[in-house]
């Protein structure tokens, strides 16, 4: 019992030291790192360590007037300031956004050993003050014709709130541990009622990736959630894995799910690719294998398809920390289409449909970066475009949003969900700057 609070007081004294210790000027984007992008990445060798690296930005947020450094054509305005950790957005038919606000919910049991202690102490350097000062709410954003958009208290009482999906007239929250289905008729500013339950979620005292995204098939009749793993790499045993590391299927009619996919240790952002009417997602990769391993991805979803979690990455390439392994699932498992970089964060997923942004972003995913920790210089921290040719990503990522740190390497924010508004803008939460940005063209298009 000594033993293991020593070395728990040992590996938090290091993580205080190097948290503590920002490069001044370090670029958040390695130079070389064009390799971790694209359909095919390069792999090296995995690089494990007794303890982790430890660099997440500080929380500083924005100076009164600074906003993030828009890409060219574009330009960047505040839809709305002074929220309380916006996560994620869901943009109503009439033009309403919904803007989810919460903090990672209680879960005693994903604190303990090591791991947990640098989790922990890595999310509060990060701006994530815990279950205690999470909102557990939804605001309405109505955007009159001048100024900032007009907030109201929509939804209050959630438990960790992110997806959201309008369906006719009810509204689908994916809390934590259950979606929901609310009243909604179109203009309302307030949800009085109480939620029924849809479906259970996977949740409870350990309940380490705690974000349930959520997003409506096109015919209304079946919800898909985002349910990420209980554990970096499976080191908290298969049994707490169970449906999760996957996205689901649930049936709206009557709750009753499945698992549609699997072996995706984070999923997150979920949008629909038009043409081809593939269900994209969005995936957040393993830690503690080296600066540049492996990357986090994007990947059009194929029906009862596996993608390695935990026994591999980036397809077949064995994670030998996992154990017992299984051979069998390792050969069935599935590359994915588009690299996004290691250690980024990837967390938001849309597609560009509607949106009035000229090229080179007119046809393809915009993606929310919200940053590393676990590399020795910081990467993602900003939006990236990555364009399609027909159905497919092709090419190098354009750079969207950036500046979200500054010249001493702390973060002024942290890039979440993104969304088109109804106007063809971009909309960007950001959970560290407490502000919902809106990117739109430099210049009107010609009549």
């Amino acid at each position: 019992m000594m033993c293991c609070r020593v070395g728990v007081a040992m590996v938090l004294a290091y993580v205080s030291s190097v948290a503590c210790s920002a490069d001044v000027g370090t670029p958040a984007e390695p130079s070389g790192s064009a390799g971790e992008y694209g359909p095919t990445p390069q792999l090296p060798a995995p690089d494990k360590s007794i303890i982790p690296t430890v660099k997440i930005a500080k929380a500083v947020g924005w100076p009164a007037g600074a906003a993030p450094t828009p890409g060219s054509g574009l330009r960047v305005t505040a839809l709305a300031q002074g929220l309380q950790h916006p996560r994620w957005l869901y943009v109503l038919p009439n033009g309403d956004v919904l803007v989810a606000q919460t903090q990672a919910p209680l879960k005693p049991d994903d604190s303990k050993g090591v791991s947990g202690k640098v989790h922990q102490q890595v999310m509060k350097r990060a701006g994530s003050g815990g279950p205690e000062s999470s909102a557990n709410k939804i605001t309405l954003l109505r955007s009159g014709r001048i100024g900032p958009a007009k907030q109201f208290e929509f939804l209050q009482g959630l438990n960790a709130p992110i997806g959201m999906a309008l369906i006719g007239n009810t509204l689908y929250v994916a809390d934590t541990d259950a979606v929901l289905k609310f009243p909604y008729h179109d203009g309302d500013t307030r949800i009085h009622t109480h939620g029924v339950k849809l479906t259970d979620l996977p949740g409870g005292t350990l309940n380490h990736h705690w974000t349930k995204s959520l997003i409506a098939s096109p015919d209304g009749k079946k919800l898909y959630v985002g349910v990420g793993s209980n554990s970096n790499a499976a080191e908290n045993g298969l049994a707490a894995e169970t449906e999760r590391a996957a996205v689901w299927e649930i049936d709206v009619a009557t709750g009753a799910h499945r698992v549609y996919a699997s072996g995706l240790r984070n999923p997150v952002g979920l949008a629909w690719e038009p043409d081809s009417h593939a269900l994209w997602v969005s995936v957040n990769e393993r830690d503690e294998l080296g600066d540049h391993l492996p990357p986090d991805y994007m990947t059009a979803l194929r029906e009862g398809a596996f993608y390695g979690w935990p026994f591999s990455y980036y397809g077949q390439h064995v994670d030998d920390r996992v154990k017992p392994q299984d051979p069998d699932k390792v050969a069935s498992a599935i590359a994915p289409d588009y690299a996004l970089g290691a250690h980024t964060a990837s967390l938001g997923l849309c597609w560009s449909g509607g949106a009035t942004l000229p090229k080179p972003y007119e046809h393809g995913m915009f993606v929310g970066q919200h940053g590393s920790w676990n590399r020795s210089i910081r990467s993602g921290y900003k939006v990236i475009f990555v364009p399609f040719e027909d159905t497919t990503p092709r090419g190098a990522p354009v750079d969207v949003l950036t500046g979200f740190l500054d010249g001493n390497d702390d973060a002024r924010g942290r890039p979440v969900g993104v969304a088109i508004d109804k106007q063809g803008a971009l909309l960007v939460a950001d959970d560290v700057g407490n502000t919902v940005w809106r990117v739109s063209a430099a210049k009107a298009a010609a009549p």
